[in-house]
């Protein structure tokens, strides 16, 4: 079964998300702001993906791995799960400074993002109409300190 329709048939169907992958796993799943909000709630409450696959998703796969996180910088280690950027203590980052160390997410070039922070119990996605650059890195964690600060 190709991964698109897997993906559409186990998780995005089932979520009543009407997004569709349109490329690469990775960085081309087009949806709405409603979708990423299905999706975040599915991460803080999983009631079609496992729990034990969720937490070995949200889990470090390779300790100890440096490596750059993409249009960041250089990070020792660059913790990642299976597909979520771990955000542990990794500084700069595009979470915020109050977000804990436990925050997984993702972030993209098309300017949007997703975070997931347990410990708070929250989580923020964000769509943008323009693509990710410096600006980002700036409004982001300031965005994302608002939000935990309530």
């Amino acid at each position: 079964m190709p991964f698109a329709d897997y993906l559409a048939e186990a998780v995005l169907r089932p979520l009543g998300m009407h997004a569709e992958l349109c490329g690469s796993p990775a960085s081309a799943l087009h949806g709405t702001l409603d979708d990423l909000l299905l999706l975040a709630a599915e991460l803080q409450a999983p009631m079609v993906i496992a729990r034990e696959t969720l937490a070995e998703a949200t889990s470090v796969q390779f300790p100890g791995l440096s490596g750059v996180l993409p249009d960041v910088g250089r990070m020792d280690p660059n913790d990642w799960g299976l597909g979520f950027e771990l955000r542990d203590e990794k500084s700069p980052h595009w979470t915020g400074a109050r977000n804990s160390p436990r925050t997984f997410g993702h972030f993209g070039g098309s300017g949007a993002f997703l975070w997931v922070d347990p410990d708070a119990r929250l989580a923020l996605g964000c769509l943008t109409d323009l693509d990710f650059g410096p600006w980002a890195l700036e409004a982001w964690p300031r965005l994302s300190d608002a939000v935990l600060s309530t």
